[in-house]
């Protein structure tokens, strides 16, 4: 979420992914080339050149393989979106975006680096600049996803609701739309009890928590001992989890969504197209976590593929889906006015919705 901390840099990549046949491009995290840049980096009042760049160009040049990991731990990914939410309610896109239960989902640590955020103070000491920056960037990506996903789900009224990887996801609760749809949120397990735990204080009606194990259980089959019925419409929001998947995980996962599709369901996507640029941002935020002497939230979490629009249009309609919209975050961002700072995050980030007869 916060490769726009360098975004003003100038990356020169080597070639450093493969591409199917089918346009799908698979990240590999191979080394890569800092060529050159600016003076004056997103970052530079904290961080020059001369010490910035020499540690990137150290990290960049060591291909590491990303691996699963092999315990499931609760999503650190999942508190920065839910940060940076947060720190939008009721000051960005106001009307548009909204959401009330990101703070409250928050632990109080949390909610203090939020709150910087919020009131535009910048923290001298150089860990919690890093923290105020990553959530401060990750929040311009986080609005126009959130909005496009929430007209989508407004625009088309299912009885039920399906959020693939939830998160600290707060819709069950805060879209009076949803008030009489059966909401399920399926997550892995450890994040799931994070959830339940953290979610104990609000309001409102809570969703059909569904754990599943994917390397054990199958979607369907968990979906259906919760109470979703595979003969009834159903809106999927699959959002932030794709990058996260290897192509062959999402070709699965849409196969599994769409036996449990009746007609006049929709599926709502949200992915990631292939930029080179992008993926240095990504290196180049994890090293500066790394300067902090921790570990990056995407440690555990790293990028698998990401897909062309025609890519990712082929392959819901091999499953009987029809795209009827396909925006980039970018142009969201400009019809909302939010503040952009950081065009390639928000260019290369994609909502795709799509119908089935």
């Amino acid at each position: 979420m916060a490769e726009g901390l360098i975004s003003e840099s100038t990356f020169e990549p080597t070639p450093a992914t493969s591409r199917r046949a089918d346009g799908v491009l698979i990240c590999r995290r191979p080394g890569v080339a800092l060529c050159s840049h600016r003076e004056r980096p997103y970052l530079s009042p904290l961080l020059g050149p001369a010490t910035l760049y020499p540690r990137l160009q150290k990290r960049m040049h060591q291909p590491t393989e990303e691996a699963m990991p092999k315990t499931l731990q609760a999503s650190r990914t999942a508190v920065l979106v839910c940060q940076g939410r947060a720190a939008a309610d009721g000051l960005i896109a106001a009307g548009r975006f909204t959401d009330p239960t990101a703070m409250p989902l928050l632990r109080p640590e949390e909610r203090e680096l939020v709150q910087w955020v919020r009131d535009g103070v910048i923290p001298r000491q150089w860990r919690q600049r890093v923290d105020y920056e990553t959530v401060r960037a990750n929040t311009e990506v986080i609005v126009p996803r959130t909005a496009a996903i929430d007209d989508a789900v407004r625009a088309h009224r299912s009885p039920q609701l399906v959020i693939l990887g939830a998160g600290l996801d707060g819709r069950a609760w805060r879209m009076p739309e949803l008030a009489d749809v059966a909401v399920f949120e399926v997550d892995q397990p450890a994040s799931q009890q994070d959830k339940r735990e953290r979610a104990a204080g609000l309001f409102g009606s809570p969703p059909t928590f569904v754990p599943v194990d994917f390397r054990h259980e199958r979607l369907g089959e968990a979906l259906a001992a919760a109470g979703h019925r595979a003969d009834q419409a159903t809106t999927w929001i699959w959002e932030g989890v794709v990058p996260y998947l290897t192509a062959a995980e999402v070709a699965a996962t849409v196969t599994a969504l769409a036996a449990c599709s009746a007609p006049n369901s929709r599926l709502i996507v949200n992915y990631q197209t292939p930029a080179g640029i992008a993926k240095l941002g990504r290196l180049a935020a994890r090293a500066l976590m790394a300067s902090t002497g921790r570990s990056s939230v995407w440690a555990n979490e790293p990028w698998r593929s990401t897909w062309t629009p025609e890519a990712m249009t082929r392959l819901l309609a091999r499953h009987g889906y029809t795209v009827t919209s396909d925006e980039d975050l970018l142009g969201t961002a400009g019809a909302l006015a939010v503040p952009i700072r950081h065009r390639i995050s928000l260019r290369h980030g994609r909502v795709m919705v799509a119908d089935r007869a």
